[in-house]
């Protein structure tokens, strides 16, 4: 990515990864407001507000939305 530096081995992901450096956030989350460059994005982050949290540290036991 020229933004970043971060190095991707498909074009298509380098192409999805270059709107996150766009100024305009088309898709708020409307649960916080939070706003996400693609619908991707956003659906990733609104797990983040489920009650679930089906992954699990085995150190700690720390519940986790995502793994």
């Amino acid at each position: 990515c020229p933004a970043c530096g971060k190095a991707f081995a498909d074009s298509s992901l380098l192409a999805k990864h270059r709107r996150t450096h766009r100024p305009e956030k088309s898709f708020p989350c409307p649960d916080c407001g939070k706003s996400f460059s693609t619908s991707s994005y956003l659906l990733r982050h609104r797990r983040t507000h489920l009650p679930e949290k089906p992954y699990r540290c085995g150190d700690c036991g720390r519940g986790y939305s995502q793994f």
